[in-house]
């Protein structure tokens, strides 16, 4: 099978596949080896059904493999007696989960949020087995240890399994009292899609835009809360300026020098509008939307209104008081207040984990604008050695380069 097609195939129907393997076997850890397993079947694989429905056809192999694993594992029959004589046939998925503003996969973040559920969990869940993110970038978008992510992941599958929590569609009652959760992981998957944490690319744009299509399913069944559409305005605006987050070959280029010409004039108005409309909540999405808006409509660098942002960044660290907020609010008042009195409020803060990481870069930016070249060299080296991203490594060195 062509591999661009199964890619595709992957992006836009493993919710609807593992969902219906998991109802099918009740447990997840078999359902996602076997749905694994049917993916990579699929690869080797020539045979005409599949190519005309891919998701059928790796659905009942996928079906397939878990009864086979359950028939050859005595702990799975007794755990799973019914799989052990289940007889595999051809799924029909129009069967499988409720689809909520039309997305399979929003349907399965819904049922991944479930209350019974602690709420990092439930984020790690989402992403892990709605979006098919590894576990290892999961790690570092939550600020935590892969071995640790690990751990969580598998006692949240145990969890389930023990106290019998179904994957069944939440009712319209249960998905408001899910949407903030849902929201944040929409949100999460955004992040670790826009900037990608090791390797040569500064992002990957499949997972941004799955990010994106989430956000707007979640605007068309919740067209009146103000948060879904300060999540998808967010969205919009910062995927707006993404032809520009790198030059021709591939360097990261800073906000400062991006060419605005080539940003999405359409992406910018829809945002604007949906900002507009979401900002008087003042929630957390709604005013980083508006700060994002404030950057897009700028004609340019210098004209930029850093007064207005850093009075939205003030809500926002009243709202969403976090380390990534308090940061963001630094480098926002350098530009208003000057980079001496933000150099001595980040010197203050103590950040951890990738945060701390980013306090390094943006140190080092106040002081090259202070003139402190041998220091900012010096904290530049730092940063370049910490970074695992080759192509903001390779910004950090033309910077120590600049700098003499």
């Amino acid at each position: 099978m062509a591999s661009t097609v199964l890619d595709e195939t992957f992006r836009r129907e493993w919710p609807r596949i593992l969902a219906a393997v998991i109802r099918y076997t009740g447990s997840i850890d078999l359902a996602e080896d076997s749905v694994q397993e049917a993916f990579l079947r699929a690869a080797a694989s020539r045979e005409r059904e599949l190519l005309i429905n891919p998701a059928a056809w790796i659905t009942t192999v996928a079906k397939r493999i878990a009864v086979d694993t359950v028939r050859r594992d005595a702990s799975l029959r007794t755990k799973l007696p019914l799989l052990a004589t289940e007889e595999a046939r051809p799924m029909d998925l129009t069967d499988d989960l409720e689809s909520p503003g039309g997305d399979d996969r929003l349907g399965l973040l819904f049922v991944a949020c479930n209350p019974e559920l602690a709420p990092e969990t439930r984020l790690a869940l989402a992403l892990r087995f709605v979006c098919g993110i590894p576990t290892a970038r999961i790690a570092e978008a939550m600020l935590v240890t892969h071995t640790a992510m690990s751990a969580r992941l598998t006692r949240a599958k145990q969890q389930i399994e023990r106290d019998g929590i179904r994957f069944t569609p939440p009712d319209e009652f249960e998905r408001g009292h899910r949407l903030d959760d849902v929201l944040g992981v929409v949100h999460l998957l955004y992040t670790v899609g826009h900037t990608a944490f090791e390797g040569a690319e500064i992002g990957s744009r499949t997972v941004a835009t799955t990010a994106i299509e989430l956000a707007r399913a979640l605007r068309r069944i919740a067209p009146g809360d103000p948060e879904a559409a300060g999540l998808l305005a967010l969205l919009l605006l910062t995927d707006a300026r993404a032809a520009t987050r790198t030059g021709p070959r591939g360097e990261v280029v800073t906000l400062e020098h991006a060419d605005r010409a080539l940003w999405s004039a359409e992406l910018i108005g829809e945002g604007l509008d949906l900002a507009a409309t979401a900002l008087p909540a003042g929630g957390r999405f709604a005013l980083e939307a508006g700060i994002s808006g404030l950057h897009s409509q700028a004609p340019d660098w210098q004209t930029t209104d850093w007064g207005a942002i850093c009075a939205l960044y003030d809500r926002l660290v009243e709202r969403w008081p976090t380390p990534p907020a308090v940061l963001a609010r630094v480098v926002a008042r350098s530009y208003r207040d000057g980079a001496q009195s933000a150099l001595a409020e980040l010197d203050s803060r103590e950040f951890t984990g990738s945060t701390a990481r980013q306090a390094t870069a943006v140190r080092a930016d106040l002081l090259r604008r202070l003139g402190r070249n041998i220091e900012a060299r010096a904290t530049y080296e730092v940063a370049r050695a910490q970074e695992e991203n080759a192509p903001v490594r390779d910004f950090f060195a033309r910077r120590i380069d600049e700098l003499g």
